[in-house]
């Protein structure tokens, strides 16, 4: 059997005598049973991490804050983040995905609703930080939990169904964040950005209440499969599974091959979170002073590039083919990133490079993710995710406060547009640079 940098798995022989009829209306029942809950998951999740964009607007001057402590703000969550990933998703590897999801959603929704409660940058800094620890392993956990339901064959298309949660939690965080801080500043005493948090909080702590009971964690489990849908099921994921190898945590840690997927997404992530974390300040750049229209053009780029990410992610399983598809992703973005603040003298100009910028940086994630989760199986599988996921997520640090000191020191926005334009053509290069490897058992 063989698997390659690629992404692609190796059919097994004993696939062929399947119906394939059977396995569709096999996949199609697991999808809708799924990928919708995970979904509201995500949604909830990424605006909880990333409403500090639109609280930042009010936020920086009630507080008195500089735009360097926001991105260092913004960023530290990242740091949290990556120093509890691995150990994250190694317990929910051993404990299952009922129990340790539901624990994080409960646990980071809180925190998120103490954020309401920010005095000034070391409170700031704090909770941003304990926000990272509490959502750690919540992403990777998912991809794992994922791969254990679909074979490596459908998996780009599965994780960009569940990741167009990235951009259509943009398409609502952003109007809705716009109308709490609009309807509700200034109730009770406190500000709009205050309520953001409160609301927000509270939509992530009933849906994580409600994971304890709707994830399952075994095939065996689950009441909604008939006992043949079960032997097909567990049939196609132990042909899948003899096409990756298992290795040991430790394994893990020494592979170059891993820490290079780790760099490469971590120039992935510098764009994605230039963008998520400064979207709202890009088109107030560009003109745009009510806090309202600014949440409604945010939505815009998010709506399209969902669109696109269900697209390009079919295209790349059914050519088999990844690193292509990640770097002309990777370049997009770039190019977007880079015209929307160079043109933004002009509205409609700008708003349709930051769809280009969107379009490109959103659909990479579900396409790199086809890569590692066909390389590998078991504890050592959990840890590769992991450890690529927690390293490149180190940019969310990196990437709002490199941002925020160039925009400090510069007044301008494109001297930090620039620095991510480079990562995400670094990140085409690198992705580029992973020949196709075969390995034969």
């Amino acid at each position: 059997m063989s698997t390659s940098l690629s992404g692609g798995a190796q059919p097994h022989a004993a696939n062929a005598t399947l119906d394939p009829a059977q396995r569709d209306a096999l996949y199609r029942k697991l999808t809708w049973h799924i990928i919708p809950f995970l979904f509201l998951s995500f949604i909830v999740a990424y605006i909880d991490r990333v409403n500090v964009s639109f609280a930042k607007l009010e936020m920086l001057s009630d507080l008195s804050l500089s735009e360097t402590v926001y991105g260092a703000g913004a960023g530290v969550f990242f740091l949290g983040y990556f120093l509890f990933e691995v150990p994250s998703n190694l317990i929910l590897h051993r404990v299952g995905a009922r129990m340790w999801i539901a624990r994080i959603m409960v646990t980071w929704s809180i925190i998120s609703c103490l954020t309401m409660f920010t005095q000034g940058p070391t409170s700031f800094y704090v909770l941003r930080f304990l926000l990272g620890v509490a959502e750690a392993g919540f992403f990777p956990g998912i991809v794992l939990y994922l791969s254990s339901w679909f074979p490596s064959n459908k998996r780009s298309q599965i994780i960009a169904l569940f990741m167009v949660a990235i951009p259509v939690s943009g398409a609502i965080g952003g109007p809705l964040s716009g109308w709490i801080m609009q309807h509700f500043g200034g109730m009770h005493g406190y500000s709009g950005w205050q309520w953001l948090f409160l609301i927000e909080g509270i939509a992530s702590l009933l849906v994580g209440i409600a994971a304890f009971f709707v994830l399952q964690d075994k095939i065996e489990t689950v009441k909604w499969l008939s006992a043949s849908e079960k032997r097909l099921l567990a049939q196609d994921l132990a042909a899948d599974g003899n096409t990756r190898a298992n290795h040991s945590v430790r394994e893990v840690f020494g592979s170059a091959k891993v820490w290079m997927l780790g760099l490469l997404y971590f120039c992935i992530a510098m764009g994605n979170y230039g963008l998520v974390f400064w979207l709202p300040t890009m088109i107030r750049a560009a003109g745009v002073a009510n806090l309202g229209n600014i949440g409604l053009l945010s939505a815009v780029p998010s709506l399209v590039s969902a669109v696109a990410m269900i697209l390009i992610a079919r295209h790349a399983d059914r050519h088999n083919e990844r690193r292509k598809h990640v770097a002309v992703c990777c370049l997009l973005g770039a190019f977007g990133m880079l015209a929307s603040v160079l043109l933004a003298d002009h509205l409609w100009w700008s708003m349709a490079a930051l769809i280009v910028a969107a379009i490109g940086i959103n659909s990479i994630a579900p396409v790199f993710w086809g890569i590692p989760t066909a390389m590998m199986g078991g504890a050592g599988a959990a840890a590769a995710i992991a450890l690529i996921n927690s390293t490149g997520n180190l940019a969310g640090f990196v990437s709002p406060y490199v941002i925020g000191f160039l925009k400090d020191s510069t007044g301008q926005l494109l001297p930090g547009m620039i620095v991510l334009a480079c990562a995400l053509v670094g990140g085409a290069c690198i992705v580029m640079s992973l020949k196709p490897q075969r390995s034969h058992a």
